[in-house]
């Protein structure tokens, strides 16, 4: 049987939602593919717990899911040292623990840190634990944005990182990119409407709804941030785009890329509040939004929020598009991806599904862990 040990950093939804696919398919991964996937460590932004006995056994999987609940229920990792069968260690002792456990097992059994958190602040362990022959497998896409020193440091040793679920959750965005990229056929362009939101809003308006009553709508069914301004403001299909654009070679940072906001400076979270953008903010953005939905209907084109990567320009924003193409018949929250190369030139190759769930998000990281398994002995 081969033995994957991990330490899971982050255990919001799509980290629970991990641990949950990691415990149900034991049975599969066991008989199927002789594989087991060892947990020794599960942190957050406040503590770590850790396996007792880290050198022979991980966290058993009643513990692994009564975390989950403990996770689930808003309450402290440091609860579970009740629970026996671990050790934990707080804040900012927790990352050094992390480290000295990369520096024991990292070259004598391998081990993958798997990024599941949505802070920046994990880009400091991840770069160091790359040096001690560590694996690393991410869904959170700060530490691939953040500086091309970060991007190319944690980049290193290219097979031992995946990252499949920072840019589109489950969907094979990556891999497709990849192995484009290795058979030597240029990339010309890449468009793509890359938010589950911003997607549902876009083909929602198209059918003449207000934009007010639309958000309104996407954040009852769970669709947005609490605040929607976090997904209306443009800045996750950014990092997606970037993420794009670097893995196509382009050495660019964030502030590179011209971002279109769905709301102007003066209805930032610094000015307005949530309630007030809610309630007043949003009616303002009507008229505007409605206007360019019928001046692009009279071209016989819809409006999608799309990012685009042409040559060295790399832009997120509304783009007027052909009604009858793959991403002018984009209809609710699914991702959908254009990539036009020499090959495909004339039709792109397209990928399209569900692009954002805390379910498929896990199920992309987890398929990306078992993928990293030849580099175990």
């Amino acid at each position: 049987m081969k033995k994957i040990p991990l330490i899971l950093m982050g255990c919001g939804g799509v980290g629970r939602h991990l641990l949950q696919h990691i415990v149900s398919c034991r049975s599969l991964h066991s008989t199927q593919q002789g594989l087991f996937l060892s947990v020794l460590g599960v942190g957050d932004s406040k503590s770590l717990v850790v396996a007792e006995d880290l050198m022979n056994k991980g966290l058993s999987d009643s513990f692994l899911l009564e975390l989950c609940r403990v996770k689930h229920g808003g309450e402290s990792l440091s609860k579970l040292h009740d629970f026996g069968e671990c050790r934990v260690f707080v804040h900012p002792e927790s990352q050094g623990k992390m480290l000295e456990i990369a520096s024991q097992l990292g070259k004598k059994t391998g081990l993958a840190f798997v990024d599941c958190s949505a802070s920046s602040d994990t880009t400091v362990v991840l770069k160091q634990v790359v040096d001690m022959g560590c694996c690393v497998v991410m869904a959170n896409k700060k530490p691939l944005t953040s500086t091309m020193e970060d991007f190319k440091k944690l980049f290193t040793y290219p097979r031992r990182i995946r990252h499949e679920s920072t840019v589109g959750a489950g969907l094979p965005v990556i891999a497709s990119l990849n192995r484009i990229i290795s058979s030597g056929d240029p990339v010309h362009r890449i468009i793509g409407s890359l938010s589950g939101t911003l997607g549902y809003v876009m083909s929602e308006v198209e059918d003449g709804k207000p934009l007010s009553q639309v958000v309104r709508s996407a954040k009852s069914l769970g669709y947005t941030e609490p605040d929607p301004r976090d997904d209306l403001g443009g800045m996750d299909v950014a990092r997606k785009a970037l993420i794009l654009a670097r893995i196509l070679g382009h050495q660019i940072n964030l502030d590179s890329i011209q971002i279109e906001s769905l709301y102007p400076e003066e209805m930032g979270p610094d000015v307005m509040t949530v309630e007030d953008f809610l309630g007043r903010g949003l009616l303002l953005l009507d008229k505007d939004i409605q206007e360019r939905v019928e001046k692009a209907a009279s071209n016989g084109n819809v409006l999608r929020y799309v990012c685009i990567i042409e040559g060295s320009r790399c832009e997120v924003g509304i783009q007027e598009l052909p009604k009858n193409s793959p991403l002018g018949r984009l209809r609710g929250s699914d991702n959908v991806l254009e990539i036009y190369t020499r090959c495909y030139s004339d039709q792109p190759l397209v990928i399209q599904g569900a692009g954002a769930g805390n379910d498929t998000t896990a199920a992309g990281v987890l398929a990306d862990i078992v993928d990293i398994q030849d580099l175990f002995p």
